[in-house]
């Protein structure tokens, strides 16, 4: 049991050394953060592996290509962060210790709202929304209601999650819908190039299985496409370049979050590894806004409007 204990030992001293919080003291300061009121948690602080910020609602402007450094060119998705504010903050229950924001995103008028939504927005001073979602984070990434997040929220060179509802094809046959390769062009076949083939056994189990891949409607299903690297952001216009392909048609709503594999799981690995606070995250990005990247914070700190990955370093 002691070879067990000592690099979990080491580990925890490591992390007390840099000033981050552990599972088991979390679990004791999640009381004291039910009852702290929201502003005062979203002091601007700093980054940690163990921080989930909130994600954010975009829309789906089209795709068109970048150039970077080195000439090369990159598809990439256009993501606008239309309106986008914070509507409810809802403490942790008893048994979880993470917050939940609902944000909701692109103004709509007040006479195509319905009267509850009307008062819920009300309550939270903000103008009616097309779109609600919520988020959970931790402690560290909590926002007041009204709160106004702006492009800012990604760095260029850092990596996320997007999660959309695919485009509806109809439908399909399993060719299209599950890539068959269908049977000969030839020798034999008549009028079914492109069909399944067999599709059940005999008298036994003398049925179809379920599960079995057969033609039928295709899309309209919830999709997510995982590491995406942001490669330019737009704060003028709340502009977020992607590259390469997001689900959903031009238009639609698509939820984007910080990567969970290339930035949640490859920081607490670095971490673990005793590597330096720069090399979590790769890709020359060293942190991430914490608790947000606000519109307000932006203004405040001047930063610049457009910025776009460097490559890597």
């Amino acid at each position: 049991m002691r070879a067990f204990l000592r690099p979990l030992q080491s580990f925890t001293t490591r992390v007390a050394q840099r000033g981050f919080v552990t599972a088991v003291d979390a679990e004791a300061s999640t009381s004291a953060a039910a009852v702290t009121p929201a502003a005062e948690l979203s002091v601007p602080g700093k980054w940690t592996p163990f921080t989930q910020r909130t994600g954010v609602i975009a829309r789906k402007r089209g795709m068109t290509a970048l150039w970077d450094k080195d000439g090369r060119r990159w598809p990439v998705t256009v993501l606008q962060l239309d309106s986008l504010q914070v509507i409810r903050h809802s403490p942790p229950p008893e048994n979880n210790t993470l917050h939940s924001l609902q944000l909701g995103s692109s103004d709509r008028p007040e006479k195509t709202t319905s009267r509850p939504l009307l008062g819920h927005f009300r309550r939270a001073k903000t103008a009616p929304k097309y779109r609600l979602q919520e988020f959970q984070v931790t402690a560290d990434a909590v926002l007041p209601v009204g709160t106004e997040i702006g492009a800012g929220h990604f760095v260029p060179g850092q990596y996320v999650d997007v999660t959309a509802t695919s485009i509806g094809k109809g439908f399909q046959g399993v060719m299209k819908r599950h890539g068959f390769r269908g049977l000969k062009a030839t020798h034999g076949v008549s009028l079914t190039h492109r069909s399944a083939g067999s599709t059940g056994q005999h008298q036994d189990p003398g049925r179809v299985l379920p599960g079995k891949k057969m033609a039928g409607h295709m899309g309209v299903v919830k999709r997510t496409t995982q590491n995406l690297l942001v490669h330019r952001i737009d704060l003028a216009l709340n502009l977020v370049y992607v590259r390469g392909a997001v689900p959903g048609a031009d238009e639609a709503f698509v939820a984007v979050r910080d990567a969970k594999k290339r930035v949640a799981h490859r920081a607490q690995a670095g971490l673990v590894r005793g590597k330096d606070e720069a090399e979590w995250l790769g890709q020359g990005v060293t942190s991430l806004p914490t608790p947000a990247g606000t519109k307000a914070r932006a203004q405040a700190e001047g930063w610049p409007e457009v910025v776009e990955w460097a490559g890597k370093q």
